[in-house]
């Protein structure tokens, strides 16, 4: 691990467990699978993302697009939500499908961590796939404060979230709370073979028993995206400059 003495980076396993304040930059963390998807569709072309927690939010602010210029995607306990466009898989984000399009986005747990820390000056998504990523981009910046903020599974702390946390704390040193050593040694531990941790991670679990063995390993693939989500207004992620 890097040692960084200026930058202090801090490790929330939850959204509820955020504490108050501000930091220089925040990032949000749903490997599964929330970031995963917002990564590749910003990679594959997509104008932007903009994420609610609540449906009915998200069918008001769609309605004010045309239909042919965007896509709806909901998610609940890991299944499609009714009527929408997809649920939310990176596999569904090819460039065929996202390119151009603005994407209206709601899922179990990834979209209320953004809201959680939507007032952060600088607000990036992470996943295993673009992890590197956005390491480089934040060790370019004068941070002083990094928050990383797992989504967990409603309210509960989770496996793969504290994984990609760690890679990134594995890059950018200064750990500066007890969760923060603690993702990186997992990350420590199970680098080299993610696969296997996402599948014994609950959610993991859940997906497998809904066939979505795919979208785990895909998901647990590290560096396959080049993506820099940031939000440019609150809720809404485009792909960020290096």
């Amino acid at each position: 691990m890097p040692d960084n003495l200026l930058m202090q980076v801090s490790v929330f396993h939850t959204p509820e467990l955020v504490p108050e304040g501000t930091p220089d930059c925040a990032v949000a963390v749903d490997v599964l699978r929330a970031t995963s998807t917002i990564a590749t569709a910003l990679a594959n072309g997509a104008a932007a993302v903009q994420v609610y927690a609540d449906l009915e939010a998200l069918g008001a602010a769609a309605a004010g697009y045309p239909r042919e210029d965007i896509l709806r995607g909901g998610e609940r306990g890991g299944k499609q939500v009714e009527g929408f466009d997809f649920g939310n898989s990176p596999l569904y984000c090819t460039s065929e499908r996202v390119a151009g399009k603005r994407i209206f986005m709601s899922t179990t747990n990834g979209t209320r961590t953004l809201e959680r820390i939507r007032h952060a000056p600088v607000v990036l998504t992470a996943a295993l796939v673009n992890v590197g990523f956005v390491a480089r981009y934040i060790c370019s910046q004068a941070f002083e404060t990094v928050w990383i903020v797992g989504s967990g599974w409603q309210g509960n702390f989770s496996l793969e979230d504290t994984a990609c946390a760690g890679a990134l704390v594995d890059q950018l040193g200064g750990a500066a709370n007890d969760e923060a050593v603690a993702a990186a040694a997992l990350f420590d531990t199970w680098q080299g073979d993610l696969i296997e941790l996402l599948e014994r991670a609950s959610h993991g679990q859940r997906l497998l028993k809904l066939g979505l063995l795919d979208d785990i390993v895909y998901c647990a693939a590290l560096d396959t995206v080049s993506a820099l989500p940031r939000q440019t207004a609150a809720g809404v992620l485009v792909q960020g400059m290096a």
